[in-house]
This record gives C-alpha cells, sequence and structure tokens, in this order.
C-alpha cells in the first residue's frame, strides 16, 4: 500500500481528504448505483474502519468520515473486494459522471454510463477535478440544477444531443455518437484554456468569451425540464431523503435490504430500486413537506477543519421559518462545498458571525455581515427580506 495522498478539494478512495474528522473517503458508484451487497458492505467498513456516519454529495457520491490512517489500508481492501475502486487515483478523479437515477431497463442510461466510464479511463484529458458529466437522457430533464460541464440530454423530439454547461441549445447526436462528442468537448475545453482559467469549469469558460467550434455547437432546444424531485415513490422506486444528507451506518445497511440495489442522487436522496411502499424508520426523510427538506448545510464545526460554526445546528432550528417553496444554504466558510449553487437564502460563517446573501451563492456579496445566531433564531423574518 502506497503512502495517502492527503488533499484539500474533491476527495476520492485512493486519494482521501484530512477533516476535523478523519479522513474523508469518498465513493463514485459507477453509474450511480449500489447492489444491495455494496451497500450493506459499505455501511459495514464505516463502522469497522470509519466513525459510522456517510455522507451523501452533491453529485451522487458517497463519503465514509472519520477514517484514521492506520484503519485506511484495510478499508480500502474492503472497498476493492467490492469493486469499487478505480485502477488509480488519476483515473477516480476524472470519473465524475451524474446519472439520472429514474432510468427503466429499456432506456440508454446505463450503457451511456458505463461508455462514458470506459472512454474516460482511456483519455489523459488532465480536467479540474470538479470537472463533471451528467447523463440526464429521460423524456424530462432531472439533472439541470446538479453541477456539470458537459450534458448527454434528450431533445424536445426525444431524440440525443450533447450540450456544454452555460449554452442553451445543444448539438444532436445519434447514440453511437454521444460519448464520442462528449469527450471532443472536453478535449476542446482543455486545449481552449478552460481548465487553466480562474474558475475552471465549463460555463464560466463560456461566459469568459471562450467559443465553441461549430462541430461542436448545435441548436437543439433539450427537452423540458422536470419539478426538483421529493420523497415519494416513483416507477422506479421508493425515494427517501436524509437530513443534511448524513446516514449512520445503520441507516444505510437498513436500505440495503429494502431492494435489489440503491440509486445515488445529487440531492441527498436515495431511490431504493423497486420498492412500492416508503421505507420507515432509521432516521429518513419520507415526507415531502419535511422543513428538513428545505435546508442545505455543510459538516460544519467541528467536523470540518475549514469551518467557523457549526453549520447543523443552526440550520436545523431555522428550517420551520423557511416557505415551502425556498431554500436556505448555511455554509461554514466562504468555498460553499454543500451547494456551489444559488439559494433563496446563504448564510456564510466567517470569524465575526454570519453573512446574509439572499438568491446568490457564497460567492456573491452579502445584504447583511457578521450575524450572530441569537440574532438569527431571534429575527428568522431577517432571513426572507419580508419576503
Amino acid at each position: 500500500m502506497s503512502a495517502i495522498a492527503i488533499k484539500g478539494w474533491c476527495p476520492g478512495a485512493l486519494r482521501p481528504m484530512q477533516s476535523g474528522d478523519g479522513l474523508v473517503v469518498r465513493i463514485r458508484p459507477r453509474g450511480g448505483r449500489l447492489d444491495a451487497a455494496q451497500a450493506a458492505g459499505i455501511a459495514d467498513l464505516a463502522a469497522r474502519y470509519g466513525n459510522g456516519l456517510i455522507d451523501l454529495t452533491s453529485r451522487a457520491n458517497l463519503q465514509i468520515r472519520g477514517v484514521g490512517d492506520e484503519g485506511y489500508p484495510a478499508l480500502i481492501d474492503g472497498l476493492a473486494e467490492l469493486a469499487l475502486l478505480d485502477q488509480d487515483s488519476d483515473t477516480e478523479a476524472q470519473r465524475n459522471i451524474l446519472v439520472t437515477p429514474f432510468w427503466t431497463p429499456d432506456a440508454d442510461t446505463r450503457s451511456l454510463a458505463a461508455e462514458l466510464e470506459q472512454a474516460l479511463a482511456g483519455a489523459s484529458l488532465d480536467l479540474p477535478t470538479k470537472f463533471g458529466f451528467a447523463i440526464d437522457d429521460g423524456n424530462e430533464r432531472v439533472l439541470v440544477g446538479a453541477s456539470a460541464d458537459i450534458r448527454i440530454e434528450r431533445d424536445r423530439n426525444r431524440g440525443l444531443l450533447v450540450r456544454a454547461d452555460g449554452t442553451r441549445r445543444g448539438r444532436s447526436v445519434s447514440r453511437g455518437e454521444a460519448v464520442d462528442i462528449a469527450l471532443a468537448l472536453a478535449e476542446w475545453y482543455v486545449a481552449s484554456g478552460g481548465a487553466k482559467g480562474e474558475k475552471r469549469r465549463m460555463a464560466a469558460h463560456l461566459a469568459g468569451g471562450a467559443s465553441l467550434p461549430q462541430s461542436l455547437s448545435g441548436d437543439a432546444e433539450p427537452a423540458a425540464r422536470s419539478p426538483d424531485p421529493v420523497p415519494g415513490l416513483y416507477p422506479t422506486g421508493a425515494m427517501v431523503g436524509v437530513t443534511f444528507g448524513q446516514l449512520t451506518q445503520q441507516a444505510l445497511g437498513y436500505l440495503a435490504g429494502c431492494g435489489p440495489a440503491l440509486r445515488m442522487t445529487p440531492w441527498r436522496m436515495v431511490l431504493v430500486e423497486g420498492m412500492h411502499e416508503m421505507p420507515r424508520g432509521a432516521d429518513l426523510v419520507t415526507d415531502p413537506y419535511d422543513p428538513a427538506l428545505r435546508v442545505i448545510a455543510c459538516s460544519g464545526a467541528p467536523r470540518c477543519r475549514e469551518a467557523h460554526a457549526d453549520t447543523r445546528a443552526l440550520a436545523s432550528a431555522l428550517a420551520s421559518f423557511i416557505p415551502a417553496d425556498a431554500r436556505l444554504h448555511v455554509s461554514g466558510c466562504a468555498k460553499g462545498c454543500a451547494q456551489s449553487g444559488s439559494a433563496d437564502v446563504t448564510l456564510v460563517a466567517s470569524g465575526e458571525g454570519f453573512d446574509l446573501i439572499r438568491r446568490g451563492t457564497t460567492r456573491d456579496a452579502p445584504v447583511l455581515r457578521g450575524l450572530t445566531c441569537s440574532y438569527l433564531l431571534a429575527n428568522p423574518s431577517a432571513l426572507m427580506g419580508g419576503r
């Protein structure tokens, strides 16, 4: 076993990240799916070598938390036995693929994901670690709000298209062309200097003046956007939420026993494949109107060494004051690890208190600065600005 390579951005299994509660080991399920044995195995490994907590990330990955240096090699051996490791850390870092969880066996989704994974494993693209792909090929798009740089989607006539994030339209492609065009788009991004830009994402690269070549652009209109999914029963199974996206190993083990497989999502929810009734217990969110679904919070202090505050305690206390159609993001620092996109209200912790941002991200200018927890709890109406 080689020495552990600790990185501060986008951890992996082969390249974990040091946090306040130990190593964070990220697992990228192939095709966004874990069979029941893999899910149960992860739960067992989290109990044996971590602190028993498992994060669901906004990239539809899982993170085992609290792993010690001494237990890490055995954890990696366990993940290898579950067929959850890549051949090396560079291949792992490049395999960032989001997959719609609502695919059916007769759809192209799984074969597209497998083909794209294989193509990325054989490519040397030198993409930024947060650069990713989305396969969102249902009749309605469900991954529009999720982070991705290159998207394989359906058009209005149910054909396939490949679209660069940040553009309204994409290039129409046949099934056999889709992965090749997606890879060509990634190669253009790197060759045109996108990977060297300050923000290092496709949309920012295009907004900064980069122009797609005609061979990679098109005028195909993407299919309509679906409403954001909520807990409930779907044709493919039961969707359950997880408060702040953190499961105990007992809860993951319970879900592993509820169906043949679990499909990961970027919404901190899990779809239990083939289940026709909602699972109960294990601290799962099954009510689509539960206030816990309105708040997003990172690990916060003391679990994260970068955080200035206990984000989840504050988010829990404020959840009931957030309107049903709004979202609150509480971030322990300006990095915004729990959510990179915009929220109705964003609170960013600093050494001086919380900065309040409305309809923006952690990087936008606040309307109020240095707010204390006591003030926010006593004046929750200040969050929405009188909405």
